[in-house]
């Protein structure tokens, strides 16, 4: 096993409005959905790009569990460590976006990971020693999360985060020190650093340096349109969006974090990996589903020299 990836699975829908939002009443539009999740998007886009990944999350036994647990099984994702029961209810992401494609306001039913206990994780200690990698989201509670970084400290496991959402970033301040990878937009990275709703005036170099400061190895900021900043103790540097045509944002920070991570893993420069998930955030951003369903290296390296 080369990543071990814990954290939330569940199902997007996702709608976009056909014409100006009129509030109090149903509006007519395109409504789809697909596999999602932040560490299931991850995982599955890692395992599109040919790395060995076993998935730690929790469904329930219900349609959308079903239908997730097998997409999982088919792009290659070890599902043998996933938590199904009936009392669970499978997450949902919603996400209601306009004409341009931004989204208005998006809901998350989250709760069945909160089914993945410290004791769950450390009856499965051993997926910690056989991975090269640990990758996690930040709908994991507290708890989980303390079990998930000692258990990486005993086995030397580097750990990759992503935040996932500004008031769920918080719960990973206390691990830090720890961290190989954060990949926040600027809200999540002020969240990291305690400073919810921080100012806007501080250049989002600066905060990632500042997240460097506290023990991240690698600290990478998303900025949309404008890119993306990175730092670590040696570099840090700005790199542009790669232009492309929008199709649909969700799921773009997940291939972005999923295609730094394979770099890594291949030994590239943090530069390199960097770049490579700017390229996956392109591809992404060009697909109607979560997941681009033809991702992959060779994909990867003609969208950086386009």
């Amino acid at each position: 096993m080369d990543v071990l990836v814990i954290g939330a699975a569940g199902l997007d829908v996702k709608g976009q409005v056909g014409g100006p939002l009129q509030m109090g009443t149903s509006n007519p539009g395109a409504i789809r959905q697909s596999p999602g999740g932040v560490a299931r998007n991850i995982a599955e886009n890692l395992a599109r790009l040919g790395v060995e990944v076993t998935l730690i999350t929790a469904l329930g036994d219900d349609w959308p569990g079903r239908y997730i647990l097998e997409n999982a099984r088919q792009v290659g994702i070890n599902t043998d460590h996933i938590l199904v029961r009936p009392d669970l209810r499978t997450g949902t992401y919603l996400a209601l976006q306009d004409q341009e494609k931004q989204l208005i306001v998006g809901l998350d039913d989250m709760g069945a990971i909160q089914a993945i206990t410290p004791r769950y994780l450390h009856d499965r200690r051993r997926l910690f020693r056989e991975a090269e990698m640990v990758v996690i989201d930040a709908n994991l509670s507290p708890d989980a999360l303390e079990m998930v970084f000692r258990l990486a400290a005993q086995y030397n496991r580097p750990v990759c985060a992503d935040p996932t959402s500004a008031p769920l970033a918080v719960r990973l301040q206390p691990f830090l020190g720890q961290l190989h990878l954060v990949t926040p937009n600027l809200q999540e990275a002020y969240a990291l650093l305690g400073e919810v709703g921080g100012s806007s005036s501080s250049r989002p170099i600066r905060v990632a340096r500042r997240l460097v400061a506290k023990g991240v190895k690698l600290a990478v900021i998303t900025l949309a349109e404008k890119g993306l900043c990175y730092a670590t103790m040696q570099e840090s540097g700005n790199l542009p969006a790669i232009a492309v045509p929008i199709v649909d944002r969700t799921g773009v920070g997940d291939a972005l974090t999923a295609a730094v991570i394979f770099g890594l893993l291949e030994g590239l420069s943090p530069t390199e990996a960097v770049r490579l998930g700017l390229s996956a955030a392109a591809l992404t951003l060009q697909c109607r589903h979560t997941v681009c369903p033809d991702l992959s290296l060779e994909r990867l390296y003609e969208t950086l020299v386009v």
